[in-house]
């Protein structure tokens, strides 16, 4: 069977567990991956709660070893503490040191050169892949498209057998470091509702608000990768029905997670509060912060970080883009409206839904009013995200034909103020703004639109459409 070059994507590897993502090719996956980690050479994995992920940790910890690295196998984890283990020294995270004694004692006092998160993420339960983080920095992009070129190259390579790797502990310092954090939190006199998805946020999360004596009541937090009750994306409405219900019937404020507890929604009795109003909501407590958000962020959140005076920059969808740009920038917090927050202020930089939770916590402790703050912000229509169907063949050189045809738009077509080309194209309107961008995992345009006016918005859905049509008939 032959290893196909889609899996390797823009942001991670993503396939179908046996037909894509097999013995072959995540061996392969881990040698020719473990060949590029320098330093000392130690890789801590974890992985979430589908039933293939332990498999494919030893095929790639079979890669991995045949390629001269160290694993530490930190087991069933939310991505965000897989990230975690990459801040901490090795032995810190180890409950019988014993197990790591026959390592040099440089390699005690380092921290790992990689960790990697066998996740499908939210896809559907017959998928999985890697997230990978090399020097505490993704691996992403060009590097993924490089590394499935060579192994694509070397299909044939045979990786032998070998699951040698060092059991690793990194729940309990990542539920120490938050229950320290967030400890004037103990007590918290809200009912809390939180919806895992059967994913595995509730690895550590319920052990956090055990230790701070919070009140909540967990709905689906028993981790099962059949996914047996919803789909495990917040960002989909239909999946928020039930915490919905609990939060109505019993509760003061709710959390829902993704499949691998990097995404968040966050609910009031009035809002779902999506990504970009939560950069707002914690930019009030940061001192005139650099904020980073998607192209797909509300115009409301540039403009009023602005009039606050904070900084605020638009950059690429995509969680390995932001993470290297805030890196970049120095900034304290990008924001994604899919519920990707990544907190630089007070933390280490990348995406954690956990940690979110608490720093909402943290507002509503300090005596802010959610709604009343969302109340508050210029009032617009924005729609969901539209997806276009296309090819992966064509979808990029849809884009290229649509910024060609904006050069001289036809004459009903909207009067265009400036266009923002960063990431597809982000046409400014007087009074809105439309997305055009080709998804970097999926054969489909994303389009988005917003106005103050809910007829222009429709009246702007309409015309980049038909702009979209137009490129399409042209290729």
């Amino acid at each position: 069977m032959s290893i196909k070059s889609s899996i390797f994507r823009e942001y991670d590897i993503r396939g179908i567990y046996e037909k894509e993502l097999n013995e072959q090719s995540v061996k392969l996956i881990g040698y020719y991956l473990g060949q590029k980690i320098e330093g000392n050479k130690v890789v801590s994995i974890g992985y979430d709660a589908r039933s293939h992920s332990p498999v494919l940790r030893d095929y790639l910890t079979s890669g991995l070893n045949a390629a001269g690295c160290i694993v530490l196998d930190m087991g069933m984890v939310a991505t965000p503490v897989n990230y975690f283990s990459n801040y901490q020294k090795i032995k810190d995270l180890h409950p019988h040191p014993s197990s790591i004694l026959h390592l040099p004692s440089s390699i005690h006092e380092s921290m790992p050169s990689a960790s990697i998160m066998i996740t499908g993420s939210h896809n559907p339960s017959e998928y999985n892949g890697f997230k990978i983080t090399i020097d505490k920095t993704p691996f992403f992009g060009k590097d993924i498209y490089t590394l499935g070129d060579e192994i694509i190259q070397n299909q044939d390579r045979i990786i032998p057998d070998n699951t040698q790797s060092i059991p690793i502990d990194v729940k309990t310092p990542y539920i120490n470091f938050m229950v320290k954090e967030f400890s004037a939190l103990k007590g918290l006199d809200k009912k809390i509702v939180i919806d895992c998805g059967n994913g595995v946020a509730d690895t550590v999360i319920t052990d956090i608000f055990d230790a701070l004596e919070l009140d909540y009541r967990g709905l689906y937090c028993e981790p099962d990768g059949t996914f047996p009750n919803h789909h495990p994306d917040p960002s989909v409405e239909k999946n928020l029905e039930d915490v919905k219900a609990a939060l109505d019937e019993e509760g003061d404020i709710a959390f829902a997670y993704d499949g691998d507890a990097d995404r968040i929604a966050v609910l009031t009795h009035k809002y779902n509060i999506k990504g970009d109003q939560m950069a707002l909501l914690f930019a009030m407590k940061m001192e005139k912060p650099t904020i980073i958000g998607e192209v797909k962020c509300s115009q409301v959140m540039y403009d009023e970080l602005e009039r606050r005076g904070a900084k605020a920059i638009m950059y690429k969808t995509g969680h390995s883009n932001l993470k290297v740009k805030m890196r970049e920038t120095g900034a304290d917090l990008a924001c994604e409206v899919s519920g990707h927050i990544f907190f630089k202020h007070r933390y280490f930089g990348y995406d954690d839904a956990i940690y979110a939770t608490f720093r909402i916590l943290e507002l509503i402790y300090e005596g802010i009013d959610l709604d009343a703050q969302l109340d508050a912000l210029p009032q617009v229509f924005s729609t969901e995200e539209i997806k276009v169907e296309t090819t992966e063949e064509e979808k990029f050189a849809i884009i290229d034909k649509v910024k060609e045809l904006l050069k001289n738009p036809p004459e009903d077509f909207p009067k265009i103020l400036s266009i923002i080309d960063v990431d597809g194209v982000r046409i400014n309107f007087e009074k809105g703004w439309g997305l055009v961008r080709a998804s970097n995992t999926t054969p489909v345009l994303v389009t988005r639109f917003e106005s103050t006016d809910t007829l222009l918005a429709k009246e702007y859905e309409e015309k980049v459409n038909d702009l979209i049509q137009m490129a399409k008939q042209s290729l």
